[in-house]
Order: structure tokens, then sequence, then C-alpha cells
């Protein structure tokens, strides 16, 4: 068998050092990758309800859209008119069902779905720092190509480089800022992601307003989306790689002077070893997607990867950030009425966000999910009933249901909008945490493709409907947070994998108690005792076990050999023995290979 064992120290450990500029800067920078998923977001949502984008891509849309802005000037110069006219005899819901300009918005997240899982593996072995330069170069080539269409396929084309971009990126740019940030404050600077990220839907929906009246405003409205792509690829050329990636890929005295220069101290030692063992772990996997689909000890991290972005989707914020302006014109607002409409639940959705930068690390992940699940039902109810019971009442309705989307908005914005990518990147292992974020990224991308393609068809039939429907989801997961997602605020990233062994579900499939950070068998103090629950090194990877005879450690280079009995998690019949023939001697190769 191969020689080496894990085993370590208990959690809740504090590192040295502290957040440098360095660190804030490289985040921001990297965090630009959120704002090309932003930005893309706003400046959709308004340029499907521009009419010369929708003349010139979408002509049998535009046309039900002028018949009924007509027929609505209409009747309001004429209120004694009560011919059907005036009865607005098409469904008002239904204005803008059209499988075509569904497939527009959601063709990019078909890209993205697809890329999603390469995505994950091209970051582990190519590290973080490439993903965001690739990324950024997809982007560039993408937004040429939107703003330059003469034909619908080349919105098509432009749209699919587009989600090949925002896959990688948000793989990447997740995965950076939760490896570069300190442990304590690690919520601040992972969520700055999805503080651009609402910044960039803020910014294009302002633009949006500001180009509707041109007839190729659409055109300048997409063209400055490559504002954040060059960032980004700017940000992929200068910034430094992550000192978990770079130490996973071999590069060992670059990773440990990147640590020094992010952590802004020179005792960064600790770190150091536990990021090597950590990193001695994940080399030893060939197979990080078959360790997370299949091995039991997994399962919290698979379905905490899969439920985190399901659920942030099926809140139905989609609906408010693509849809919002032509939810406001069903309403009775006109084009410029129904942008600014839009361009409110923007700056509400920005200013919130911040609110979890602040209270993720204050008061923990689970708190804000479970308050804004609260919050978020309630209001979705209102606009449910004032949609059902007032929808003739005026123009008045938009406004009053403006308020009610704001609070909604704001609630998601400082819990299901930046902590669905957070509380995933925290919880995977090394190992299977390229490999965990793809699975997050495609599984966002899938359902937001999913409620993209459908929500117009959806409005069209539930009408009022709609927004309880999603309420429903919320309250779903509201209870799957409360019961099967553990805190992770405070905890250095590779312990928070630890939590689940304490947790009153996840603990029968965790790893066992005594597993903590591995400390591989050569780098033990001399004159240890191996016992109780550890993991063992084998040819086909780590399983987790106990030992139940004591295998001593001594000599000034521990190189132990004896009998073991221990005890295999993954075993149906769980007694089995084994041999340590040979530790090998240290290395100057920090994760001593065998």
């Amino acid at each position: 068998m191969a020689g080496g064992m894990a085993m370590g120290p208990g959690s809740n450990k504090a590192y040295a050092g502290h957040v440098t500029t360095y660190v804030i800067i490289s985040c921001i920078v990297a965090a630009s990758g959120g704002a090309l998923f932003g930005y893309d977001n706003g400046v959709t949502g308004g340029i499907v309800a521009m009419h010369p984008f929708l003349r010139k891509f979408f002509p049998a849309v535009d046309a039900v859209i002028s018949d009924q802005e007509a027929n609505r000037q209409y009747c309001e110069d004429h209120p004694e008119d009560h011919t059907p006219k005036c009865d607005f005899i098409q469904n008002p819901y239904c204005s803008f069902d059209s499988q075509a300009l569904q497939w527009f918005t959601s063709s990019l997240f078909v890209a993205g779905m697809i890329a999603a899982l390469p995505a994950g593996w091209f970051t582990k072995k190519y590290g973080r720092k490439l993903s965001m330069l690739v990324a950024g170069l997809f982007f560039d080539v993408g937004v040429v190509v939107l703003a330059a269409a003469e034909h619908i396929s080349m919105l098509f084309i432009g749209r699919v480089l587009l989600g090949i971009a925002v896959a990688m990126a948000s793989v990447a740019v997740t995965l950076y800022n939760s490896e570069m940030a300190p442990a304590q404050h690690r919520g601040r600077l992972n969520q700055i992601f999805q503080v651009v990220l609402s910044l960039g839907i803020v910014v294009a929906q302002g633009i949006n307003i500001g180009t509707q009246d041109l007839e190729h405003g659409w055109r300048i409205s997409l063209a400055f989306a490559g504002a954040p792509a060059i960032i980004l690829t700017i940000g992929g050329l200068v910034l430094p790689d992550t000192p978990n990636s770079l130490i996973e890929r071999g590069k060992f005295e670059e990773g440990r002077r990147v640590l020094t220069k992010i952590r802004g101290v020179q005792n960064v030692e600790e770190e150091f070893q536990d990021i090597i063992t950590a990193c001695k772990v994940s080399n030893s996997v060939t197979n990080p997607w078959g360790n997370l689909f299949f091995k039991r000890s997994f399962r919290p991290q698979l379905f905490i990867a899969f439920t985190a972005t399901f659920f942030q989707q099926w809140t139905g914020i989609n609906t408010v950030i693509f849809y919002a302006p032509q939810l406001f014109i069903i309403l009775g607002t006109g084009q410029s009425a129904a942008l600014a409409a839009t361009i409110v639940t923007g700056v509400i959705n920005h200013l919130a966000t911040y609110v979890s930068l602040w209270a993720a690390d204050e008061f923990g992940r689970r708190f804000l999910l479970l308050e804004a699940g609260f919050q978020m039902v309630i209001s979705l109810f209102i606009v449910s009933i004032t949609l059902a019971t007032g929808f003739t009442a005026g123009p008045w309705i938009a406004w009053f249901v403006l308020v009610f989307m704001c609070i909604y908005i704001s609630a998601y914005a400082w819990s299901w909008g930046p902590l669905a990518w957070l509380y995933p990147s925290e919880i995977q292992p090394l190992e299977t945490r390229s490999a965990g974020q793809g699975i997050v990224t495609m599984v966002n991308l899938a359902f937001s493709f999913v409620i993209g393609q459908t929500y117009l068809s959806m409005l069209c039939a539930f009408q009022w409907g709609i927004f309880l429907f999603f309420g429903f989801f919320i309250v779903i997961a509201t209870l799957v947070v409360y019961f099967l997602y553990p805190e992770t605020k405070g905890l250095p990233i590779e312990e928070c994998p630890l939590i689940f062994r304490h947790h009153w579900f996840w603990k029968r499939y965790a790893a066992p108690e005594g597993k903590d950070a591995p400390m591989l068998l050569n780098q033990m103090s001399t004159n240890s005792t191996l016992n109780g629950n550890v993991e063992m090194s084998t040819a086909n990877g780590f399983n987790s076990g106990i030992i139940t005879n004591p295998l001593q450690v001594t000599g000034a280079t521990p190189a132990p050999s004896g009998a073991i009995t221990w005890l295999d998690r993954e075993a149906p019949e769980p007694t089995a023995t084994g041999m340590i023939t040979h530790a090998g001697p240290k290395s100057d190769d920090p994760l001593w290979r065998d």
C-alpha cells in the first residue's frame, strides 16, 4: 500500500496576517468577472424592450407591443369609449410571449451550462488566473459580435461566446476571492463578486435609459459590456494566482511568496503547511468528479453545490432582472417609465448587497438566508394579491408593485444573491473545490436557462400566480437552509469541510471524528502514536478509517512500519487489516511523493 496517512489538529485556528491593500485590489479586479454577468443581465432586460432592437430582430413582438401602446393611449384620451378596443382583448400578460425572444435571452445560459464543468477542470489544471484571462477574452469577442449584429444568427453566436465567458468567470473568480481572503474576512472579500455584479446591472440599466430613443442605441448598450471584460482580461495578465492553486500545481516557493504578500506578514508557515497538506490530498485524487458524485463522504458538498444556485434561481430573481421593463409596461407604464422603474430596482439591488458584505461575517450565512426567506415570501405574496385584485385600477398599480419588488430584491441581494456563490466555495475540500464550483455554475446557468426560456410563457399562463409559484420555492429553500446548511462563519477555508461531521444529519456521511486538516505521516513529530480516526492513503485515493491498534512513530526521521487494523467507513463490512511498510524519509518536496 502507498505509504502515508492523514490526521490533524482541531478546527477554529487563527492564522497570522491581516487584510492587505494588495489582496483587496486583487479581489476587486478579479470581481470584474461579476460585472460581466451583471451588465449582461441588465442590458438584456433593457434592449428587449427597445423598439429599434425588436423591429430589427423580433418584428412580430414589436408589432404586438406597438398596437397595445397605441390602444392604451387612445383609451386614455377617450375615457368614454367602452368598445372592445379599450377592454384589451389580448391578455396583457401575454404581450411578450415569444419563443424566439426567450431563446435570445436564454442561449447564453445553454452555452454556459455546457461550459461550466470543463471550466472547473480548466481552473484546477491551469489555475484561477489563466481562467480569468480566457473568460475576459471570450467576452471581448462576444461583445464585438453582438454590437455589430446584422442578423439574428449573430445575436446567438455572441450570446454563446458570452455564456462560455460567464461560466469560466463564475468558477474562477469565486474561487480566487475565497482563497485569497483571510478566514475572518472571506465573506466580505468573496462577495465583492456580487457587489460588482449588481453594480453592472445598475450601470447597464442607466445606459439603456440614455440609449433607448436612438435608432442604434441597443448597439451602444451592448458595446459598453466590453469595459468589464477588458478589466478582467488585464487582471488575468497582471494578478497573481492564489497560493492554494500555485501549491496544488507544484509551485511551492511562488505560492509561499504570494501568501506572504497577501497576508502582510512573514510568519505564514502554519497556513502554508496546511495548504500543502490539503494539496497532498488533492493531488492524490485523480477523479474529483467521481469523488464528488459517487463517494459517500462527499454527499454534503454535492447536495449544497446543487441546491445553492438551484434555489438562487428559483427565487424568481431573473423575472425581475431580465423582464422587469416588460412587467411594468404590462402594468400600464410607457417604455421610459418602465426603464426608470427598472433602474430603481437595480439601485436597490446594488445597495442592499453591501448589507451582506458586513452581515455575512458578523451574523453568519444562515441568519441572512433565513431572514431573507421570510421577507421575500411576504413581498411576493403581496405583489400577487395586488395584481389579482387591482390590475385594472390604473397605472398607480405599477408603482405599488415596485415598492414591494424593491423589498423582495433587497432581501435577495443580501442573501441568495451573494451567498449562493460564497457558501458552496467554502465547504468544498481543495481536491473537489474546482469541480464543485463547476457544478454550482452549471446548475445556476441550467436553471437560468429554464426560467429564461419559460418565464414569459409562464407569465402568460399563470398571470399574477407566477409570484406565488416562486414564493413556494423560497419557502422550500428556507426550510432546507434551516435543517441542512451548517454555519461557516470565521472558519479557515481548508477547515470548512470539517463542519459536517458535527451536523445532526450530515455526520452520518462526513469523514470520521479526528480527521481534521490532514497531517502527513512523515511530517509528524517523533514519538507519536497513530490511533483513532485517520485517513489511509491507498492506490485508489484516501479512505477514511479508524485504527484500532496503536502504531508508534519513533526516531528522528519517521519511517514507521507495522500492522494495523482499521475500520473502513466506505466498506459494507467495516473491519479490514493493512500494513504500513515504509513512510519514506522526509524529502525536500513538501508534499512527499511516494
